[in-house]
């Protein structure tokens, strides 16, 4: 691999509706296997998959660079956070279990916690590889198989986690992957033989996969899109505050589903924060996403990046003042020349009714707003379609509680923002989706309960 900004990396056939069948069936073939195995068992092949992961760090978050041109130094964040969660759920395998109740007269009932069977995986291009282990380790663990869709544009680093189930011990085709777009999901999820459906992506997408579930009565987990608020009170620790809002609005270039993109400021420290948070924002240092120093790689294409400047453009017309960057990037580096890099954006003088306000750009953009109370601020955060996130910077623990508890978020943050730990939920509310990933939350969406009644004396009939 090398970096080759603006150059075709790779070409993949689209998997049609006989590959997609031929996956399905060979993922169905090995879960009759898996699933019959031990917890234990199960957990020993995932940790074994864990430890090439962590052993094989460098070389896979190389590939996740080139995959999706976000930096190095994030890539091997990403590949930690995987190799973990997929250590966490080994250990969780061999603790699931039901419940035995006792009933009148020696009778007892217990509740058995099964696999569904055949899951199904999409993907997004932000986190190609952890997205892929934040789905398949607790699908895995609780005896299910999986087929995978990656997105289109970064369908290299999974095609890699694939060969190493394979490597650790899984039965063949437990794991599968299929490469394409919308064609290929549509044929994944009106399969009959697909028991459960966990999308990561848009709002709009997801909308049709639920649509395309519900004729065959299909659970669906949904991760979607967000609008997120950052809430900075006056009396917070101010450093730790700009800290906060790079990493809600800056990671992977901005394009992360929980970023913290309207920033609300209490108008009392409104011109000291922004002037603190321009600054810092002007010292990332943006290029070559496989230098040790870049902390800013490029836009995943083209026409992402046409659109991301499209929002700021009509945001300058809606009023907005951009206060630093927004505009193209070209490195010194000419075989750079061609990528889609650009300066991280901040906009002064928004307005809540601003369509870089009220909708996900997807990109560098931090738009701030201020606010003078809190009753104030938690009504407008909430005034959104979106709830996948939340954050507030405070010292004062009881309003950070209080805020937060009124926030109609899935995930929120006090005094830090983007922290993701595996042993937590994570999952939105209304048009952000429903369902949770990581925790133990997760075994929930990948398994079903089976209740048997068990009589010991005689059946008692009415007839």
């Amino acid at each position: 691999f090398k970096t080759c900004p603006g150059r075709v990396l790779c070409k993949l056939p689209c998997s049609g509706e006989k590959e997609v069948d031929l996956a399905v069936q060979s993922a169905k073939a090995a879960f009759k296997i898996w699933s019959q195995m031990s917890g234990m068992e199960r957990c020993r092949v995932m940790l074994e998959a864990a430890r090439i992961i962590r052993e094989q760090r460098e070389e896979i978050a190389t590939m996740e660079t080139i995959n999706n041109g976000k930096s190095i130094f994030e890539a091997r964040v990403d590949i930690d956070i995987s190799w973990q969660c997929l250590e966490y759920y080994a250990g969780l395998a061999g603790s699931l279990a039901g419940e035995h109740i006792q009933l009148p007269g020696g009778s007892f009932g217990y509740t058995r916690r099964e696999p569904l069977g055949v899951c199904v995986g999409i993907g997004a291009w932000n986190y190609p590889f952890q997205i892929a282990c934040w789905k398949s380790g607790p699908a895995l663990a609780c005896g299910n198989a999986m087929v995978f869709k990656p997105s289109p544009f970064t369908p290299i680093s999974v095609v890699r986690l694939a060969e190493i189930f394979t490597e650790a011990g899984v039965p063949k085709g437990l794991f599968n992957v299929v490469q394409g777009g919308a064609a290929t999901g549509q044929f994944l999820c009106q399969h009959p033989d697909v028991a459960k459906i966990s999308f990561t992506g848009s709002v709009p997408t997801g909308m049709k996969i639920m649509e395309m579930a519900a004729k065959g009565i299909k659970p669906v987990t949904l991760e979607l899109g967000g609008k997120s608020p950052l809430i900075i009170f006056s009396d917070s620790d101010l450093d730790n505050a700009v800290k906060g809002a790079l990493m809600a609005n800056f990671l992977t270039q901005g394009e992360v589903c929980c970023n913290g993109t309207r920033v609300f400021v209490e108008r009392k420290i409104l011109d000291t924060f922004t002037k603190e948070v321009v600054k810092c924002t002007q010292k990332i240092k943006i290029g070559d996403p496989l230098l040790e120093d870049t902390r800013m790689g490029a836009l995943i294409n083209r026409p992402h990046l046409n659109r991301v400047q499209g929002f700021i453009k009509q945001a300058k017309e809606q009023g907005a003042q951009v206060l630093c960057g927004g505009d193209l990037y070209v490195p010194d580096d000419p075989k750079l020349k061609n990528g889609y890099y650009m300066r991280p954006c901040v906009l002064g003088n928004c307005k809540d009714d601003m369509v870089c306000v009220k909708e996900e750009i997807f990109g560098p953009v931090m738009a701030i707003l201020p606010f003078d109370t809190e009753e104030e601020v938690v009504e407008r955060a909430n005034a959104t379609k979106f709830g996948l996130a939340g954050g507030v910077f405070t010292r004062d623990i009881q309003k950070a509680h209080r805020v937060v508890a009124a926030l109609k978020a899935g995930m929120c943050f006090i005094n830090n923002y983007n922290v993701s730990p595996v042993e937590l939920p994570f999952g939105g509310y209304k048009s952000s989706g429903f369902g949770r990933e990581n925790g133990r939350a997760a075994i929930e969406y990948y398994s079903q309960l089976k209740t048997v009644c068990v009589e010991m004396g005689d059946v008692e009939s009415v007839f």
